[in-house]
């Protein structure tokens, strides 16, 4: 008998009819409702509470931290590769109708972009890019990383959700970390947000982190995206399934993400409701039970975050960020503007010469906030009293193994 969500069976979700066994879509609900003893805790502690509450739980939030990561800081940055998308997602720059200036860099373009931040001192690169198997097609991921796994040690995606074999593939030419949010936990959000493309297949994302670890990534981050639904809903939602990963998943570490909403190109069709926003003081009391609950768990603090709001919240919990990010493909070198384009109904569509001269950049996902150099934030670490760590991973680790 399946399990409902909703007054819906979970008819569209092809692990769930996998005689292979269990998966989180299928557990979901019966997780949310029969919660564990540590998701008992969690939802304790991000109950309404007093300000000397709150600082009690982030000196032990910071203790916790000091004693499994020590003072270590992880840097890392974002390398966008295309931004065009068959997706259509209200809440994302990206998103398949809106009129943006798009490319897809070549590989050549990618080595340039990655170069410029191995300069920086970056040895940890996340590949980003739209779902589109038109312009990012088969086997351009692959050649991407091919080009890059000599100089950058640290290869992660945030790409389309794929099937477990073709993750295989990925792990096998040397990424070796997978970020895939969920975008948001609440299903009938979800759908009202996801109007067209593969993404709006709900439970088909919700597994992807399984899928992930069966092709053989050793790291993954999982996250939501706050202010599309009620913020302690994503949060329960969110520690449950990383609750349910670190049991069923538990060779692979793991990470998560609370990126809370920027402006983007598409704010003109989505404005979010304000009252289910996380405040400052809330984000603070979730990493604060997150890390109570899961005391060896990476927490990832982005630029999209404001520069004193992210200083102050280093030494709470945070073990990774990115620094001097940009969210538009060649960002960091100007490459693939000598390809500016638009798509419209999936058809690529060239602009008018009046129109090419005043258009120097491809668009962004999202506005970042915090916009300081990398450089800046590197010394603030130090001042801080953080040992900044730029690489942490060489495949001649498992060269003997």
């Amino acid at each position: 008998m399946p399990f409902f969500r909703c007054g819906k069976p979970f008819d569209n979700c092809p692990l769930l009819h996998d005689d292979s066994g269990v998966s989180f879509a299928r557990e979901f609900d019966q997780l949310m409702q029969e919660p564990t003893p540590l998701m008992r805790r969690f939802r304790r502690l991000i109950q309404p509470c007093d300000d000397n509450q709150l600082e009690s739980m982030a000196r032990q939030s910071q203790t916790l931290t000091r004693r499994n990561f020590g003072r270590t800081m992880r840097l890392f940055a974002p390398l966008y590769l295309s931004n065009e998308c068959v997706n259509n997602c209200q809440y994302c720059g990206f998103s398949r109708d809106n009129p943006i200036l798009r490319t897809t860099l070549t590989v050549p373009q990618v080595v340039a972009e990655a170069k410029h931040l191995y300069d920086l001192g970056f040895r940890n690169i996340l590949l980003v890019a739209g779902e589109h198997p038109k312009f990012v097609s088969d086997g351009y991921l692959q050649k991407c990383i091919d080009a890059l796994k000599e100089m950058i040690p640290t290869i992660g995606i945030e790409v389309g959700p794929m099937e477990d074999e073709q993750y295989g593939e990925l792990v096998d030419h040397g990424a070796e970390g997978l970020i895939v949010y969920q975008e948001t936990y609440h299903q009938e959000t979800y759908e009202v947000l996801h109007t067209a493309g593969p993404k709006k297949k709900f439970h088909w994302r919700l597994d992807c982190p399984e899928r992930a670890y069966a092709g053989g990534f050793r790291r993954i981050g999982i996250g939501a995206l706050f202010g599309l639904a009620d913020w302690q809903h994503e949060a329960i939602s969110l520690a449950t399934h990383l609750d349910y990963l670190m049991r069923h998943c538990w060779k692979a570490s793991f990470s998560i993400a609370f990126p809370r909403m920027r402006p983007h190109a598409g704010n003109y069709q989505y404005s979010p409701d304000p009252t289910l926003s996380l405040t400052d003081r809330s984000l603070v009391q979730l990493i604060a039970a997150f890390r109570m609950c899961f005391p060896q768990v990476g927490i990832v603090l982005s630029t999209r975050e404001p520069a004193d709001l992210r200083d102050s919240l280093f030494p709470l919990g945070i073990t990774h960020i990115s620094a001097g990010s940009q969210t538009d493909p060649g960002g960091y070198t100007g490459a693939g503007t000598n390809d500016l384009h638009l798509t419209v109904k999936g058809r690529r569509v060239e602009l008018e010469e009046t129109e090419n001269e005043s258009c120097d950049r491809a668009t962004g996902q999202f506005e970042i906030d915090d916009k300081r150099p990398v450089g800046e934030i590197a010394d603030l670490l130090q001042k801080q009293g953080f040992d900044p760590v730029w690489k942490d991973w060489d495949p001649a680790i498992l060269a003997h193994s």
